[in-house]
């Protein structure tokens, strides 16, 4: 099997401390015959000990791109910003964030009821279910193949799916790397940049409706980010070659909850 060489590895981490994991995003949405980019920024911070609560923070910066129609047409056929996704805090244990209300950024935090942990799943990955994954390449393969048979949801999505988490341990990182690169059509490419600057490894899906990258950082061979872009037209009228999501994902540990790194 074709090995992916990045040396993995995991930053020490205090049981008092949160994993910070930071998203610069740019996603697309739609509004009626409009079609836009729009930038988020999402801060996550997670904590060592499963006691504790989680804090997310959502934001959208204002900024947008739009690829079909424009502002000042979406601006008359009713678009609000507002209404692209939940903006404010939350606080949840085990991360269980209800998200379903839209709320005021910067608002009192919204806490949501204790929930357990749940089991976890290629959809809805846990530490728990990272825990019982193979770490041999190969084993994890036929997992990905046999469990993902989907055509949205198939093995390189779930795997980025689970990387996405940005809580997966080294070995199980480094498993995964070489995983997806023995799927087909799936290939690594080096000196990619994310959408802010940052050289990444990129681990490239080329099939299907949209090229995916997985991105990768050379250091420790961290989750970075990943990018979406358009095999072919689509019918809402986007040309092959568009970026129709782009994000670029940092991680670091910090001592308190809403604690930003040095």
């Amino acid at each position: 099997m074709p090995d992916l060489a990045i040396e993995a590895s995991d930053r020490p981490l205090r049981s008092d401390q949160y994993t910070y994991v930071e998203t610069h995003a740019w996603w697309m949405g739609t509004f009626g015959r409009h079609t836009h980019l729009t930038e988020h920024r999402v801060r996550q911070w997670i904590p060592a000990r499963a006691d504790r609560e989680w804090l997310l923070e959502r934001e959208l910066t204002g900024a947008q791109r739009w690829l079909v129609g424009s502002a000042e047409e979406a601006a008359d056929d009713g678009f609000e910003l507002r209404d692209v996704g939940p903006i404010g805090r939350f606080v949840a244990r085990h991360g269980r964030f209800h998200l379903n209300g839209h709320h005021d950024e910067f608002e009192p935090e919204a806490h949501c009821a204790p929930a357990p942990p749940r089991r976890g799943s290629w959809q809805a990955p846990t530490p728990g279910f990272f825990a019982e994954l193979p770490r041999d390449p190969e084993q994890l393969r036929c997992r990905l193949v046999d469990e993902n048979t989907g055509s949205w949801f198939g093995p390189f999505a779930a795997a980025v799916n689970v990387l996405r988490t940005a809580l997966v341990p080294a070995s199980l990182r480094s498993a995964i790397y070489r995983a997806v690169l023995g799927l087909p059509a799936v290939t690594r490419m080096d000196g990619v940049c994310d959408i802010d600057g940052r050289p990444c490894i990129a681990v490239v899906h080329d099939a299907g409706r949209t090229r995916t990258e997985l991105l990768v950082t050379p250091q420790d061979g961290q989750f970075a980010g990943e990018r979406d872009t358009l095999r072919t037209d689509s019918r809402f009228g986007l040309p092959a070659g568009t970026v129709i999501s782009t994000t670029a994902v940092f991680t670091s540990a910090v001592d308190g909850m809403g604690e930003l790194p040095t």
